[in-house]
């Protein structure tokens, strides 16, 4: 294995005076980590990046060197918790620290639930759930032990209101929110703090052939990552996005019979042409 697809890709050097801060984010090869990882590094972050797609990964690398900050690239399947450990310790080798997790990787398995077997719904947990769960607990005792540090774990929509066919996403989603729940209070004081996204339909390769009405319109991956750079800038502990979606929410917390019936009005499960 050569030295980049160990982990390097390159780097810029910040002045000694001023340290960056670092921030991990898995998922980072495309859709809302590669904005993510973007948008950070346009505020003064260095990135390690983590995702299966290593070609891809050195492109986001070269362009967060354009922006003048340091990069470091290690090809990681969020699955393995060994390799999630690796990616922890590279960084840790590398800076000294880590600061901020971002937590994205994803994958979208649906289907009607009466057709899905148990081995679709622990895929689903595999990555959505278990591949955040691995990096949070290989991050957490660096952040602990600065007394610094914000975990960013990037739950959905469907982990506020499940969506017909989406059963396996769903509850990964939902083990993912409330893991964050109960970081965010057991973390309290530590000076490690915890935010949990909550997107709604985004247009990233992971359901681009997926129509949905327009009331439900995709939103870009960079509006996410802006919203998630506002939410690590402000400690904020749940952020919904686009502010559309919280009508849902709202209206789902009122009465899960209403909501119910608005997802199925309004078709919010989507659909494929072919």
């Amino acid at each position: 294995m050569t030295e980049r697809a160990q982990g390097r890709v390159g780097s810029t050097v910040a002045p000694d005076s001023v340290r960056a801060k670092v921030a991990i984010i898995t998922g980072a090869s495309s859709g809302i980590g590669k904005a993510t990882a973007l948008a950070l590094a346009g505020q003064g972050y260095d990135l390690a990046l983590a995702g299966r797609n290593l070609a891809a990964l050195e492109e986001v690398g070269r362009a967060i060197i354009e922006r003048g900050r340091q990069t470091l690239v290690v090809p990681t399947d969020v699955t393995d918790r060994e390799q999630v450990q690796r990616l922890v310790d590279q960084t840790l080798a590398r800076w000294g620290r880590g600061d901020v997790l971002v937590a994205s990787a994803g994958i979208y398995v649906r289907g009607p639930f009466t057709s899905l077997t148990p081995a679709e719904f622990e895929r689903s947990l595999a990555t959505n759930f278990y591949g955040a769960l691995y990096a949070v607990q290989a991050v957490l005792p660096a952040m602990l032990s600065q007394h610094e540090g914000h975990i960013v774990l990037v739950s959905s929509m469907d982990g506020k209101k499940g969506l017909v066919l989406d059963a396996p996403y769903v509850a990964a989603k939902f083990a993912l929110a409330g893991v964050g729940e109960v970081l965010r209070q057991e973390l309290h004081r530590t000076g490690v703090f915890v935010t949990t996204v909550f997107p709604a339909r985004v247009d990233t390769p992971m359901i681009a052939d997926l129509q949905v009405p327009v009331l439900s319109a995709k939103v870009s991956p960079e509006v996410v990552a802006k919203a998630i750079a506002r939410g690590i800038q402000r400690r904020q502990p749940e952020v919904i996005v686009p502010f559309r979606a919280r009508l849902l929410w709202y209206v789902n917390t009122l009465s899960p019979r209403l909501g119910d019936w608005v997802a199925r009005k309004l078709r919010l499960e989507g659909r494929y042409d072919h």
